[in-house]
């Protein structure tokens, strides 16, 4: 009996000896550098939100939860631990930890594609944690280790671990081919698997609520080289005009306050502004540059008679030259203006000929024939009424080109007369509109 009792203390000792010394020499392969130095943001990128959003103080990471949005890393990452802490200041409190993240938050949202890592205050439920929650957002996708019991592509913690409002709590995020987990205060809660994307930047999340961030430190583990399909779009060197909590960088006129308005990460204009310029101009004037902007006719719409353009930029005539017109469902008009001039007029409205034509150019009798037909769209690449577009407008020297959704409505269009440099305008129409996601990339 002894023997035995001797063999099996050998081997307990043993397995703990083996084990601790693999944990020692684990946590000695670690090798953590900060990605936040306690006294500045320097390291990181406000994505969409106001300089005020994100502030530090008492080495800390300040989050005043509004706007709605996110700052991000300079740097994208693969693999890796990711070690932070974190602590809601009101109750209900909403945030949130974004992990292989793109540049920009995507058309009509204050949100990138990730994998949300979940940082919420007391909203638990069967189909959600307030914390310890793994999910793909917009158009990200991964497998969560169990089934949901929604059904969602969601990974619920295996239990709950967070302390409650005001009290500091610890995530480590591991971050390999692929695959994540999360440790809540000391103990792995969620997997998953499948990431797409794998590699992207790394994202603090304002949502609502005032949270507090400090500690945190990566340390980056041999990459896999992914293909492109499963990295994150890399920053192009946009910066955004609007920041989602006031007009800051717009000129302000009388007639124009309490119409143009900042609702979050939504520019809203009621489409009643009094003033002599109705207009919502930036305060910048730019020259070549990439402009991309996120636009709505939010509205419900209504029977509308309208005339039919031909691809050379003309309106189509009967036999007796009489105007042919076709019924569409309408909800408004309005446009954006370039380099200061009402001409250079990108369009927004329900026309069957589609948004994106340049209107004082195509209906410029004066103007060329390759211009009016330059200046008309190729295609109709509206989303439907009332739905988020995205315009993204390259302007280099006098040629303009419109892609709209993701497709090429205008190219190289010519605007002979076009200035220089000017401002830029979201057009006032009398009409009820919805801007988002404003940035700018200027070019030489």
């Amino acid at each position: 009996m002894k023997r035995i009792y001797y063999f099996l203390l050998i081997i307990v000792v043993g397995y703990f000896l083996f084990t601790g010394g693999t944990r020692a020499l684990q946590a000695a392969n670690e090798k953590f550098v900060s990605l936040f130095n306690g006294r500045n943001l320097d390291g990181w990128v406000n994505v969409n939100c106001a300089p005020e959003t994100w502030k530090v103080r008492d080495g800390m990471i300040i989050c005043s939860g509004v706007p709605t949005g996110v700052m991000r890393t300079e740097k994208q990452y693969e693999n890796y631990i990711l070690e932070l802490e974190w602590r809601h200041m009101v109750k209900g409190g909403n945030a949130g930890l974004f992990i292989h993240s793109e540049d920009l938050p995507v058309t009509g949202k204050p949100f990138t594609r990730a994998i949300e890592v979940q940082i919420l205050d007391g909203h638990n439920s069967e189909n959600a944690t307030s914390h310890g929650d793994v999910f793909g957002i917009q158009g990200a996708t991964m497998t969560p280790d169990k089934l949901h019991p929604g059904g969602w592509m969601r990974s619920l913690p295996a239990e709950r671990r967070c302390n409650p409002t005001g009290q500091w709590n610890h995530y480590r995020v591991e971050s390999r081919d692929g695959m994540v987990s999360l440790a809540v205060n000391g103990k792995v809660v969620t997997r998953a698997f499948h990431l797409n994307p794998r590699k992207g930047y790394i994202c603090l999340e304002s949502e609502g609520g005032v949270v507090h961030f400090r500690n945190i430190r990566i340390c980056e583990l041999p990459g896999s080289n992914p293909p492109d399909d499963v990295v994150a779009q890399k920053a192009r060197g946009f910066r955004p005009l609007y920041n989602g909590l006031d007009l800051r960088g717009w000129r302000q006129v009388p007639g124009n306050k309490g119409h143009w308005n900042a609702k979050d990460w939504i520019l809203d204009y009621d489409g009643k502004a009094t003033g002599e310029d109705k207009n919502l101009w930036t305060q910048e004037e730019f020259g070549n540059f990439v402009l991309i902007v996120d636009w709505r006719l939010p509205d419900k719409p209504k029977v509308e008679n309208v005339p039919v353009i031909l691809p050379d930029g003309s309106e189509a005539a009967d036999a007796e030259g009489k105007q042919v017109t076709v019924q569409v469902m309408d909800s408004g008009d309005s446009g954006i203006y370039l380099r200061g001039s009402s001409k250079s007029q990108i369009n927004i409205w329900n026309w069957p000929v589609g948004s994106g034509e340049i209107w004082g150019y195509r209906t410029d009798g004066n103007m060329p024939e390759q211009v009016r037909r330059d200046a008309t769209p190729i295609l109709n690449a509206d989303n439907p009424v009332g739905q988020w577009n995205r315009f993204e407008i390259t302007a280099v020297d006098d040629k303009v080109t419109v892609v709209l959704n993701g497709k090429t409505v205008i190219r190289q269009a010519r605007l002979p007369g076009l200035p220089k440099r000017g401002p830029i305008a979201l057009q006032h129409h009398g009409d009820h509109i919805q801007f988002a996601n404003i940035y700018i990339k200027e070019l030489k």
